[in-house]
Formats: C-alpha cells, structure tokens, sequence
C-alpha cells in the first residue's frame, strides 16, 4: 500500500501557506484528505498560518510525552506534528503536512513512501514576498535568501510547483499533485 502523506516544502516566503489553504478549500468536501496542523512555538496570529500555538514549555512537555510524529526546530522556533497523523494514514486518508527542507530526510525515514512536493518561487520573487511580509529586518531576510539558494542545490524527488504566477495556477497544481495521491494504487 502506498503511503498517502503529502509533505509540503518550499522556502518561507513561496506561499506554501497560502497553497495549502488554497487547496484545503478547494478538496473541503473530501473526507478522504486530511490538512495536519503544526503546532509551534509562535504566536497564533504571526505568519499567516492556521498553527497551533504552543509556549516552549507545552512544546517540549507535549515531545517528551511523544505526541509529535513530525518535530524540527527553525529559525528559533519549534515545529511538530501530531501523532494524530498516523491514525488518519491508518484509516486510509491522505494527510497533507506543511513541512521543512531540512527535515526531509527525517520525514523520508519514518515515512519512506511520502510524497515531497516542492514549492519554487525566483530568487527575486522570495525577495519582494520577504520584504513586504514585514516579519524580519534585512538581516534576516538575507540569511533566508542565502538559506535558499544553499538549498535549491539540494536533490528533489517528488512534484515541483512553481508559485510565481496567479495562486489559482499553482494551487491547482498542488490540487492535482494531492488527487493523484489519492487514487488506489493498482498492481500490474
């Protein structure tokens, strides 16, 4: 049986977020897909992403009772996903996780047939979303692009999305890369 979780990664910046909503909206009506929140050590209301908001305290209390399948740390803060996931992949549902380059190979290993799906965007692009997104200085914007294009070098299995162009395009696109998760696996 093929495994149905769709791992969402791209450089922050790209519109992995808004992808996600895009195409939770659109499969809304689909029982059989399911969007896992992250939980972070964020507050709720920065980044624009549906996350759980956990202090550091509840983040390192809820790994040490092993409730995170997923949990990596960036940019000074902690992700995780919950365990609820297994259970959804369990049931037969496809799960669709806002992820991290960095912990792909982590990812890859405790799921090994996970779809990675990459979200690219221009240099330039990142660039001007960064800046007018307001959430770090210069320096840091920097830091990211230069994170960026040190990962772009990386090997990329699985579908690539570009998200330069109108969200409706690569939202569709991210569309179809889940519905093709979705289909039975059939045996030659």
């Amino acid at each position: 049986m093929t495994s149905r979780l769709i791992y969402v990664v791209g450089a922050s910046g790209s519109g992995k977020d808004s992808l996600i909503r895009y195409a939770r909206e659109r499969l809304a009506g689909d029982p059989s897909v399911l969007f896992a929140h992250r939980y972070i050590t964020r507050p709720a209301d920065v980044g624009g992403e549906n996350h759980v908001a956990l202090s550091a305290r509840e983040f390192t209390a809820r790994d040490a009772a092993r409730l995170f399948a997923l949990r990596w740390h960036s940019h000074g803060h902690a992700y995780g996903v919950g365990i609820e996931i297994n259970e959804w992949l369990a049931r037969g549902a496809t799960v669709v996780v806002n992820g991290s380059r960095e912990y792909l190979p982590e990812a890859r290993r405790r799921y090994p047939e996970l779809l990675a799906v990459w979200i690219e965007v221009p240099t330039e692009v990142l660039r001007e979303r960064l800046v007018r997104r307001g959430r770090e200085n210069a320096e840091a914007v920097a830091a990211r692009l230069a994170r960026h294009g040190a990962l772009q070098a990386t090997p990329r299995e699985g579908v690539l999305i570009h998200n330069d162009g109108p969200l409706a395009d690569a939202g569709e696109a991210l569309v179809a890369a889940i519905v093709q998760r979705m289909r039975p696996q059939r045996c030659a």
